[in-house]
């Protein structure tokens, strides 16, 4: 019986090469069909031709034709090489086999289509496959046409055996041609004329995912892969349609009609679902080869782990703390077993920031799991929420992955909603490197190595994050832009003061850079209109760190030596202009009837007393709103000494001993309140537990009467707690910047420290200090994300440092935290 196909024409019409050809050019410019079922029909049709071809040339029995790679997949675009594998048993002539290829081979070539083709035994086939990992890898989707099916049938049995009994070796030499590819071809979800097959997240990437599956060592997210890949064979199909050649570029100028041919509004509608589509890839690309080389190295451990345990089981992964409800697993960041994603809002954030700060990935699982049970955050959010932000954002380059990784489950767009209009968004100016979304991020990258030269480093991380947030809305994006980001700022937890100086810093994240390279910076009027746009000193350092680390993340053409130079000399004019606001002197602030009742005990007892006293969020008395920072977190903890040597060193020793993160802290003399002889140094500190519980108040005084007596071991006991935790990699944290403040105070010379906030931090800097000869007259220490912003102000016999000798104190400071 004679089959009929969806044309309505016999197996016997269309067995000619006009017959195919005709059939063919109907189905492609049918419009009933497209995506997966044009494809499946175009290699339907395929097959029945070849099968025309084969049956009509004699083939001998032990011979069949074997379809390989994309058309093995039965996914056949428009131009698509025809990847054919004539197998044979052996047992036929050489001459019958060479003439039955010819047969088959003309015929196709006649009608103009590429061929990919071979003529080999199963023997021959696998032994090229071992020889060749691109071959080995076309075979495994082997698909028979006709002839022997028991052939075909065979070779795929073979092949998929050695595939997965060689995957060991195999996967790692895959995983490398993928890299070495993408390092040519760059990332698909940036590039503006990005080839849909080589580049990296792109089809090529998803067939190594099939292998990695074929092999049964480890198997790719499943969620979207299947969508993002179709998605992008119906890119390269309507790529294929319009330009009538067989390329995978999707070149600039054929974007509106591949736009078209695909129903969509627009060139940039068509290259946000591309890069969407190579987001998902790249993304299970990562988490899968992470799976590959945990499970290789497991292989390769497993056998000495069992002889030295005398062939037992094994023990279980070890599991270290890195924060509340967080642990590190086998090179992964997890959640610990105790943690409650349901009950927790903030957990994301704060397993983000631990793996970003360790340099670690973020399990698959975990973030699945947290994306599925996590409560939205309140708002405003809870200043932890934000600290964990600012935490993630200032970890640098890891900062990357793990956002990537937070952005693939959906919980970057619940965590800030705004950020959906700049996802995948491109860039359509050949200085920008990337899509709106990644240089957002890349921007914050770049910021994280300025932190030092700024005093809010939470304030430039959170401006680089959204510097170009108006993107997509019509109008000019910086005042678009100012608008979110006043909204995106009160909605995180910023006073009003910081939300105001993160919108001036969005909408003029141009003026500097425009200003010093298209104005006459010699007109006063020009620096003028800057100094009045900005507004105050801080707010001009910000933006000068902000404007850098912009160009930066732009692209290699949008920054340069002669580019800085002219903002650096902007700045120095602006900061003339707006020097008039001179710095105000601290007035002494009266204690609390409770620093009283504190002072008064710690001057009868001859030592240390203190207080211990839970807060949901810090004090927002003046005093905080004076410092110009966001409120504390944790619990207050207030501490009355007699005076004495070694006292900041000696308590900040001790809190890290008790893994208590110190988050502010102010330290500062008073005389004693009932008129006696002597003063009592009263220190006040915000402080949280790293995880786990608080200690007992009665358990820190005992430490600190032995720390201050000198036989508690600070030093050494903090040494050994680092030791016996595995080292991890780490960000690498731009390196502490400790400077001489100018016209800080009349009555003492202030050193501030700028550094990555560690736990016992300020220990190492009471310690130099000490060890420099020099009074802590007052300290002013804070923690914003990952950085630490402290000022000490020092004296020398009651009187400020003269300069070379301030300038040393600085260089001692600086050279013990850099050891």
């Amino acid at each position: 019986m004679t089959s009929v196909d969806v044309r309505g024409e016999s197996d016997s019409e269309d067995s000619g090469p006009s017959g195919y050809a005709a059939a063919r050019l109907r189905l492609l410019q049918g419009e009933a069909q497209s995506g997966p079922p044009r494809r499946s029909a175009l290699a339907d049709l395929t097959d029945d031709w070849l099968t025309g071809l084969f049956t009509a040339a004699g083939a001998p029995r032990g011979a069949a034709l074997v379809a390989v790679g994309g058309y093995g997949r039965g996914e056949l675009s428009p131009r698509s090489d025809l990847d054919l594998l004539l197998l044979h048993d052996g047992s036929v002539d050489a001459g019958e086999v060479a003439a039955l290829a010819d047969r088959i081979w003309y015929p196709i070539w006649d009608l103009g289509l590429a061929l990919d083709h071979s003529v080999r035994t199963p023997a021959e086939a696998r032994k090229t496959a071992g020889d060749d990992l691109k071959v080995q890898l076309g075979l495994l989707d082997a698909r028979h046409v006709v002839g022997d099916l028991g052939l075909t049938a065979g070779l795929r049995t073979a092949v998929l055996a050695d595939w997965r009994n060689l995957a060991p070796k195999r996967l790692p030499e895959l995983r490398e041609l993928c890299e070495e590819r993408a390092e040519r071809q760059g990332e698909l979800s940036y590039l503006l004329e990005p080839d849909l097959k080589e580049a990296r997240g792109g089809l090529r990437d998803a067939t190594a995912l099939r292998a990695v599956a074929a092999s049964w060592l480890a198997d790719a997210p499943r969620e979207g892969l299947a969508d993002a890949r179709r998605r992008l064979l119906d890119v390269r199909d309507a790529l294929h349609l319009t330009t009538g050649r067989a390329t995978d570029r999707l070149a600039l100028q054929e974007q509106d009609q591949v736009a078209v041919e695909l129903g969509l509004l627009d060139a940039d509608t068509l290259l946000r679902q591309v890069y969407e589509a190579a987001r998902t890839v790249s993304y299970a690309s990562d988490v899968t080869w992470r799976e590959v080389g945990r499970v290789l190295r497991s292989r390769s451990v497993r056998p000495r782990l069992r002889a030295m345990l005398g062939g037992g089981k094994g023990a279980s992964a070890e599991r270290s703390p890195l924060a509340e409800g967080v642990v590190e697993q086998d090179g992964e960041v997890v959640l610990a077993r105790a943690a409650r994603p349901e009950r927790d809002p903030v957990l994301p954030l704060r397993a983000a920031a631990a793996a970003a700060q360790a340099g670690l990935p973020l399990s698959l699982h975990a973030v699945r799991r947290m994306a599925a049970a996590v409560r939205p955050l309140p708002t405003p959010w809870p200043a932890e929420a934000r600290e964990q932000l600012v935490t993630l954002l200032g970890a640098g380059r890891p900062t990357v992955e793990v956002w990537e990784a937070l952005e693939a489950e959906g919980l970057i767009t619940r965590l800030l909603p705004d950020w959906e209009r700049v996802r995948c968004r491109p860039q359509r100016n050949a200085v920008h490197t990337w899509t709106v979304d990644r240089h957002l991020v890349e921007t914050a990258v770049q910021a994280a190595e300025l932190t030092r030269r700024v005093g809010r480093p939470d304030l430039l991380l959170v401006a680089g994050l959204l510097h170009d947030i108006g993107k997509g809305w019509p109008g000019d994006h910086s005042v678009a832009g100012e608008i979110i980001a006043r909204d995106v700022a009160a909605r995180i937890g910023f006073d009003r003061g910081d939300v105001a100086v993160l919108a001036t810093l969005v909408r003029h994240h141009l003026l500097l850079i425009e200003t010093a390279t298209r104005r006459d910076l010699d007109d006063p009027a020009t620096v003028r209109s800057v100094a009045d746009a900005v507004g105050s000193a801080g707010t001009l350092e910000l933006l000068h760190a902000l404007t850098e680390a912009d160009a930066l993340a732009t692209g290699p053409a949008a920054w340069s030596t002669w580019r800085g130079s002219l903002v650096a000399d902007l700045v120095k004019r602006v900061g003339a202009v707006l020097s008039g606001d001179e710095p105000e002197g601290t007035e002494d602030i009266a204690p609390t009837a409770e620093q009283e009742r504190l002072a008064v005990e710690a001057f009868r007892t001859g030592g240390p007393v203190l207080a211990l006293r839970a807060q949901t969020e810090g004090p927002g008395d003046a005093a905080s709103e004076a410092s110009g920072g966001p409120e504390p977190l944790g619990v207050e903890l207030v501490i009355a000494v007699p005076e004495q040597p070694g006292v900041l060193s000696a308590v900040a020793g001790v809190l890290a001993m008790h893994r208590l993160a110190v988050r502010t802290a102010e330290f500062r003399g008073m005389g004693v309140p009932t008129g006696g002889d002597g003063s009592v140094l009263l220190l006040n500190w915000w402080v949280a537990a790293e995880y786990g519980s608080l200690p007992q108040a009665a358990r820190l005084r005992a430490d600190l009467v032995r720390a201050l007596e000198g036989s508690l071991d600070i030093a050494g006991r903090l040494a050994e707690r680092d030791a016996a935790y595995p080292r991890r990699r780490g960000t690498v944290a731009p390196p502490p910047r400790v400077t001489v403040a100018s016209a800080g105070s009349r009555l003492a010379t202030v050193i501030e420290v700028r550094a990555q906030d560690a736990p016992g931090l300020l220990h190492r800097i009471g310690r130099a200090l000490e060890s420099a000869g020099v009074e802590v007259r007052s300290a002013h220490a804070s923690t914003l994300g990952a950085n630490a912003v402290d000022a000490f102000y020092v004296t020398d016999a009651g009187a400020p440092l003269p300069g070379e000798r301030a300038a040393g104190v600085a260089r001692a400071v600086e050279e013990a935290l850099r050891g």
